[in-house]
């Protein structure tokens, strides 16, 4: 077996997220494009994505924003979208308590759905490196510049090209994260996960502040454990 060191752990967890990078441009883009449209001011949106940094979110901000929402209910709501990384971070748990806090703030504030998925594959890999938590941070990084820089682009080009959310350009978000499912479906515990997640999420999509995505995320997880134990019968 090939010894790690810290730069190959990075290295690799910069190149293993580069598919997803590539889902996320457009998606980073977009919102540059449409962040000054909806009040928000150039740094107040370079501000945005540099210290929220949540893809997700910030387009249900500046949604709200644009609507002109109380600042205490786009604060909720994108409470409410980024409970899922509860999940994310309860998962990850076990692999990251040994680091110190030094390490595990930035980690927390750079963990998203790309870096997650990427990460935890990592984690579950047999192999005893010491160094996972850098190849973690390779990805991490790498996303979190790639998002700054699409959003500048957003709003420096973007800003020159009429109607470019109506492009169809967000449609690489959905399949990025349909590529982070798939490998995961290896048994019948995720297959129950993921359709029930699923089914939940398009029922209950008309709720408001975007609950139905917690529903959706504590209905999938409720499946698959039911279908564990059943299995384990």
């Amino acid at each position: 077996m090939t010894k790690t060191t810290i730069k190959s752990e990075f290295i690799a967890g910069v190149k293993d997220t580069t598919p997803l990078i590539i889902g996320a441009i457009p998606f980073g883009i977009i919102f540059g494009s449409l962040a000054m449209n909806s009040g928000l001011s150039f740094w107040g949106a370079l501000a945005m994505s540099a210290f929220v940094f949540a893809g997700s979110s910030q387009f249900i901000a500046i949604t709200l924003l644009a609507a002109g929402t109380s600042w205490p209910m786009i604060v909720l709501t994108t409470f409410v979208v980024n409970l899922r990384h509860l999940l994310y971070a309860t998962t990850l748990v076990p692999y990251v308590k040994h680091l110190s806090q030094s390490w595990k703030i930035p980690l927390a504030f750079w963990l998203t759905d790309e870096a997650f998925a990427v990460a935890i594959n990592r984690y579950y890999q047999p192999d005893n490196s010491p160094y996972k938590h850098w190849y973690f941070l390779g990805s991490a990084i790498f996303m979190y510049l790639n998002w700054q820089f699409c959003t500048l682009l957003g709003l420096t080009l973007g800003q020159m090209i009429p109607n470019l959310a109506t492009w169809g350009l967000d449609f690489a978000m959905p399949v990025t994260f349909i590529g982070m499912v798939m490998p995961y479906l290896k048994n019948k515990p995720m297959w129950a996960t993921v359709i029930v997640a699923g089914g939940v999420a398009l029922l209950t999509f008309t709720l408001p502040h975007k609950l139905g995505l917690m529903l959706a995320a504590f209905a999938g997880i409720g499946a698959g454990m039911l279908t564990e134990t059943i299995e384990q019968q």
